[in-house]
């Protein structure tokens, strides 16, 4: 069995909001949930927050899609028919080519922190598009598993992380990917600016809490975007056709 997340980032058409919604909801959900080795889908919008404000947020609208493949060169394309659906419907605004659906296979599940609440829901997510320097890939890895994941998941408001690799496996329509790495963390916060602003003063030596990262390994590359998003999705689908809403108990895994 192997992990991998699938990222839908799309826009809507003005007004028909609702109707992607309760497709989502709906007959979207019951499909996915006869899906082999599916895990569970979830949707979220962009946060008018962001870490970086001068880069670009071109997509209103982003779906994860979690799985455990048996056989991922199988199985991993069935989920194309399904978001061609909505594509096929009007309910995907792609006048300038923006959607985006990108496969990654993952190094693990989630990594959790002491600030994750079991009991509660996640408030949202971000994501890096990233890339590691050329030559430097196993310091990257290094880094990121010895040292960053932890500075970064115990941040206040941030609660877990998990990373991988752009897969070969690719769903339709394929377009070009910023980031070879994905960097996904997971929110529990009703303050995502204090989050953000205390990540930030962390990383600068700067926390009223006298926490300080070490420097940013420059085995990362500095070509990266990042995007925060909050989730709007009242329920989570699994396996069965079951749909849950807050109770978020197996997600992310302790």
């Amino acid at each position: 069995m192997a992990l991998y997340t699938t990222l839908h980032l799309h826009n809507v058409p003005a007004g028909r909001e609702p109707e992607y919604a309760a497709w989502f909801d709906g007959p979207h959900g019951k499909a996915l949930a006869a899906l082999r080795g599916f895990v569970s889908a979830e949707r979220f919008e962009v946060s008018p927050i962001q870490i970086m404000v001068d880069i670009p947020q071109p997509w209103r609208y982003l779906s994860v899609y979690d799985f455990d493949l048996p056989n991922p060169a199988i199985d991993l394309p069935a989920l194309g028919p399904l978001l061609a659906e909505a594509r096929d419907a009007g309910l995907v605004a792609d006048e300038d080519e923006s959607e985006r659906i990108y496969s990654y296979r993952m190094y693990s599940d989630w990594k959790i922190s002491p600030n994750w609440q079991r009991d509660q829901p996640l408030s949202g997510i971000s994501i890096i598009l990233a890339n590691y320097t050329i030559g430097r890939f196993a310091e990257y890895q290094k880094w990121y598993d010895e040292v960053h994941s932890i500075e970064v998941i115990n941040v206040p408001g941030h609660v877990g992380m998990k990373r991988g690799q752009l897969s070969e496996l690719q769903i339709e329509p394929r377009r070009y990917c910023p980031g070879d790495q994905l960097v996904l963390c997971a929110q529990q916060t009703d303050d995502l600016l204090f989050t953000i602003k205390d990540f930030s003063a962390r990383a600068g030596g700067r926390s009223p809490s006298g926490i300080a990262m070490q420097a940013r390994s420059s085995a990362g590359s500095t070509a990266r975007t990042v995007h925060y998003f909050s989730k709007i999705s009242g329920k989570r689908f699994w396996p069965g056709g079951v749909a849950y809403g807050g109770d978020l108990s197996v997600y992310p895994k302790a």
